[in-house]
């Protein structure tokens, strides 16, 4: 079967964010040939070795049904939900697996898990990882996010919070006998409108510290003045900030408000741009060296001592898209590449 056959075969097997089993179970069986580890919904094929093993990973759940979830070619893409983000990655490792004629220089060991678009605690990753511990021990780890093709190190950590202004209720039609908690916000908002993105460089490496204000809530009744107004700030900052660091900025940015309530943060992953790993994909790879403004699993991996590196062939803006799809052609490119890196090629 093709890589583009594989992928056809699993975009169509549904795995909406919570509703994996089906398609976990169906790689279950694929690879009953193979040592394989279940946990939950997500599955462990391969297993550590004593000379290293790599490491691959990919999620097997997508964002909720816009439009026609199914696959279908058209032209020189492929159609369908998942097809970027991540399931052409999944497609990628699953030939790798299958692939008879691989002589790898170390065991391939391949992470398939659930719920990577859900809520951070959610995520099976961490219940993967706990379960099997030498998963971090790997020589090299690579999750297959849709990158372009470019090699996409470390990545952004991301907090939400919200922030909150309080003030009076009162009669509309008598404002002067409140204080207007939206209207309070104001001056604050405008200014978070106009804040720039800050760069951050880390090894030539172009990060951007981003705060933007996602949702936003207040008022309870069309002729009262509302006495709290909430909106919720999600910020994305760069490596060089640890959780509680990032945390810190947030308060600081937010100082205005009357309140803040951080409701779930996920640290950055950790750059390693000279690891020599990193450099052999580059090398290998048709794209350019570029830093992870999004926040990817590296983050977790990296957290607990992995060397991991976002590459796949996936199109990033295609993600979460109506009508997402893929260039049939990154799909040979991305599997060419990872084929070699496994056998060794350019290796010092």
């Amino acid at each position: 079967m093709s890589v583009l056959e594989t992928l056809i075969e699993i975009i169509n097997v549904p795995s909406v964010t919570g509703a994996e089993d089906e398609l976990c179970t169906l790689l279950e069986h694929r690879f009953a040939n193979l040592p394989a580890t279940r946990v939950g919904n997500s599955l462990v094929v391969g297993e550590p070795a004593p000379d290293g093993f790599y490491a691959l990973y990919g999620h097997i759940d997508t964002v909720p049904v816009q439009g026609d979830p199914t696959a279908r070619v058209d032209g020189d893409n492929l159609i369908g939900l998942g097809s970027s983000d991540m399931k052409s990655g999944v497609a990628v490792m699953i030939e790798l697996l299958e692939d008879e004629s691989l002589d790898p220089i170390m065991p391939l060991v391949c992470v398939f898990y659930a719920a990577e678009e859900g809520p951070l605690d959610a995520n099976e990753l961490g219940a993967v990882l706990d379960a099997c511990p030498w998963l971090t021990d790997a020589a090299f780890s690579i999750v297959l996010e849709p990158t372009d093709l470019n090699v996409e190190i470390g990545c952004n950590g991301a907090i939400n919070a919200d922030i909150v202004f309080t003030g009076k209720s009162a009669h509309s039609a008598r404002p002067w006998l409140g204080e207007n908690a939206v209207t309070k916000a104001g001056t604050w908002l405008a200014e978070l409108h106009n804040r720039e993105p800050e760069l951050v460089d880390i090894d030539g490496l172009e990060y951007r510290e981003v705060f933007t204000v996602t949702r936003a809530s207040g008022g309870i009744a069309n002729n009262i003045i509302p006495a709290e107004f909430t909106v919720n700030l999600n910020y994305r900052f760069p490596p060089i900030y640890s959780v509680d660091e990032a945390v810190q900025r947030l308060h600081e940015v937010a100082a205005d408000a009357d309140r803040v309530v951080v409701k779930d943060r996920a640290s950055a992953g950790t750059a390693l741009p000279s690891h020599p790993e990193v450099q052999r994909l580059e090398r290998l790879a048709s794209g350019a060296r570029k830093a992870k403004q999004g926040w990817t699993d590296v983050a977790r991996l990296t957290e607990r001592g992995a060397v991991a590196v976002n590459y796949g062939p996936g199109v990033v803006a295609q993600a979460h898209q109506v009508g997402e799809h893929i260039p049939i052609a990154n799909l040979d490119i991305a599997l060419g590449v990872m084929r070699e890196f496994v056998s060794g090629s350019d290796v010092a």
